[in-house]
């Protein structure tokens, strides 16, 4: 992969997504032009107050440029999508 590629994951079913990509503030930018893009071409509007960014070992400071660039919220890790819990640490149970 070349300097000028970015890799981002892409999970969905039904009316969720869940993007997955490495943390860095060009990656949120790109995020963010691909749910204008999909509002655009749907003619849908993407819902920001129920868009959550979260990360695991992240800097606090990092999250916050993330919940602005995308004016969305924060999610803390582990948590629950679709049921199934992400993030945590199953030895732990």
């Amino acid at each position: 992969m070349s300097a000028n590629e970015t890799k981002v994951g892409l999970l969905q079913f039904a009316d969720y997504t869940l993007f997955l990509c490495d943390a860095n503030v060009q990656n949120a930018r790109i995020i963010k032009v691909i749910l204008r893009s999909f509002e655009l071409v749907s003619r849908l509007k993407v819902n920001f107050s129920k868009t959550k960014v979260g990360g695991m070992g992240l800097n606090p400071i990092l999250i916050k440029e993330f919940t602005s660039t995308l004016n969305c919220n924060h999610v803390k890790i582990p948590f629950v999508y679709l049921g199934v819990p992400i993030g945590g640490n199953p030895t732990k149970k």
